[in-house]
């Protein structure tokens, strides 16, 4: 018919499909590459809070997003080169944050210490907030092609919830 416009787009699915369920825990698996920038910590942050409350887990928000910002913070500080990527995953009743920068690690033994001494210095808040929720973190070499550094903390769901609830 003269004047009217046709589309070559597929219809809109049929109105009885159900929508699909939230996601659950054990569907948490995020990776981002971003900037190594000062506005990334803020990032991180926000993508936290967000996926943790998207899959079900608000109640560790308070210490993964902590730790998050905390670990971006030192990524960015130390990547020498303009990227740092971070993984969120929910395995086993526990958040993992694993950080990789591109800070390759010394082969000079008092390098390597005065090194990680620094990075182990700028994650004191880190340190304190993984301690109280039981988890565990550390720095080493990344595992990754390329090298650098990997940074990561574990919270153990239960550990998270009640630093939340000592909190409030």
């Amino acid at each position: 018919m003269p004047g009217f416009l046709t589309s070559s787009c597929p219809a809109p699915p049929p109105a009885d499909l159900a929508p699909a369920p939230p996601p659950d825990p054990e569907s948490l698996a995020y990776s981002l590459t971003l900037p190594a920038a000062l506005r990334s910590p803020a990032i991180v942050r926000t993508t936290t809070r967000t996926v943790l409350r998207a899959h079900g887990l608000a109640e560790l928000t308070d210490a993964a997003v902590q730790v998050a910002g905390e670990l971006a913070s030192c990524a960015c500080r130390s990547a020498p080169n303009a990227e740092v990527y971070v993984s969120l995953r929910y395995r086993q009743n526990a958040l993992r944050v694993i950080f990789y920068d591109g800070h390759p690690r010394h082969t000079h033994p008092r390098l390597a210490e005065a090194c990680d001494a620094r990075r182990r210095a700028d994650l004191r808040v880190l340190a304190c907030v993984v301690k109280a929720c039981g988890g565990d973190w550390g720095v080493g070499d990344a595992r990754e092609p390329g090298g650098g550094t990997r940074m990561w903390a574990v919270l153990p769901r239960e550990g998270a919830r009640a630093y939340a609830a000592a909190e409030s």
